[in-house]
């Protein structure tokens, strides 16, 4: 009973988040609101320095990621990615992105130091100017894997985005193993999946992450953010762990 009462918990307080700016009603930002702490929420950037975050594969934060106008944002060139000091296995993650014009970044998740590259390991929300951006995956959608579904005024995937220079929300929901995962921007869904599941198995292996041997396994690891040469703010970045203890 114990286990159901917490399981009939973790669903409440996902829905709870389900409503479009519902925590973000009159907050400042980078601040948890009392809905977000009674949920058991956490910011992971305190809006004043970048402590929490280090570089792929060291001890420090390359001096291209800094603190501007109260985000965290890739402002040089060699800045490179980074990784939170933590691993998170089960967990909701809120967090808004503004891209300079043209640009490209992505949020991953179950990032491992295994390989060469944070995306070598983790999948991939996609962050990029959708308008002048040269990369056919747009923003939120799951790089190569899933996307929107389509707009029936358009034919086209939803778009839900704002344009570049203006901040966007995203919540990203990854549920224990063999559970469904879901993407949100500003408020819509963009895709639900179980990740290790035979339909992620086969879209994997359609990808160009198909070949590598350790892409999508692990289902613990660090949440990282993109350098992908184009400079990119990130604020409000806040996360709730998930208790995967089973009823």
């Amino acid at each position: 009973m114990r286990g159901h009462m917490k399981s009939m918990a973790i669903v409440v307080a996902a829905v709870m988040f389900l409503v479009p700016g519902f925590a973000a009603l009159g907050a400042e930002p980078n601040t948890l609101t009392d809905q977000e702490k009674k949920a058991g929420f956490k910011l992971l950037f305190d809006g004043k320095t970048t402590n929490g975050w280090r570089s792929y594969q060291k001890k420090q934060i390359n001096p291209g990621w800094q603190v501007v106008d109260g985000a965290l944002t890739r402002a040089k060139e060699g800045a490179g990615d980074i990784v939170t000091q933590d691993q998170y296995g089960a967990f909701e993650l809120l967090i808004d992105y503004k891209i300079s014009p043209g640009g490209n970044s992505g949020i991953m998740f179950h990032v491992t130091e295994d390989e060469a590259t944070p995306w070598m390991t983790g999948p991939e929300i996609q962050v990029q100017d959708n308008k002048d951006g040269g990369d056919p995956q747009k923003s939120g959608w799951l790089y190569q894997l899933y996307e929107p579904p389509k707009d029936p005024k358009t034919g086209e995937p939803v778009d839900a985005t704002k344009p570049a220079g203006q901040w966007n929300s995203v919540r990203i929901l990854i549920a224990p193993p063999g559970q469904k995962s879901e993407v949100y921007v500003n408020g819509v869904k963009y895709a639900e999946f179980v990740k290790g599941s035979d339909d992620w198995n086969a879209r994997v292996a359609k990808s160009k992450f198909g070949e590598m041997k350790n892409f999508g396994k692990p289902t613990r690891g660090y949440i990282s953010l993109q350098d992908h040469g184009n400079n990119v703010a990130f604020r409000n970045i806040k996360i709730r762990a998930i208790d995967e203890a089973k009823p």
